[in-house]
């Protein structure tokens, strides 16, 4: 469990959730970013959906609450995005990973996805997700996970 500030600077505390709603927790490496632009979109563009199957949607990035802001305004997005800025909730969900680019090390954010029942539960973890057709992917895995 944790707590951090959104866009608004909210503090948000997963925990008030708990016996309310499912959540989807999605890790994305950077605001603004192709891929990560896609995922929040996607994700954004099925809200309805989620919420008919009682699942709330929360996107985790270190990026601060002001480019947060920024990312949501500038591209309609409209599910929750927290600031991880001390990386706290990455290394808890274990996205917080070395990679290599163009022969350097370095450590980032595994675009990853957690799924986490009524009771706190975690009922699902992917590790390295393609943003593409992801957001329908994990509707497709919480109907199965609700059967």
């Amino acid at each position: 469990m944790f707590v951090l500030p959104d866009a608004d600077m909210e503090l948000i505390d997963i925990a008030q959730f708990q016996g309310k709603s499912n959540i989807i927790l999605f890790f994305y490496p950077r605001d603004d970013a192709p891929c990560c632009t896609l995922q929040a979109t996607d994700f954004s563009d099925h809200e309805d959906e989620f919420a008919r199957l009682d699942c709330l949607i929360i996107g985790i990035s270190r990026d601060d609450c002001i480019k947060h802001a920024e990312f949501r305004d500038k591209h309609g997005i409209s599910v929750c995005l927290l600031s991880d800025a001390e990386g706290s909730a990455c290394k808890q969900y274990g996205v917080w990973q070395a990679k290599e680019v163009n022969g350097v090390k370095k450590h980032g954010i595994v675009r990853s996805t957690f799924v986490i029942d009524k009771q706190g539960v975690l009922r699902f973890a992917s590790y390295g997700v393609n943003a593409k057709g992801h957001a329908l992917e994990m509707l497709r895995t919480v109907k199965e996970l609700k059967k």
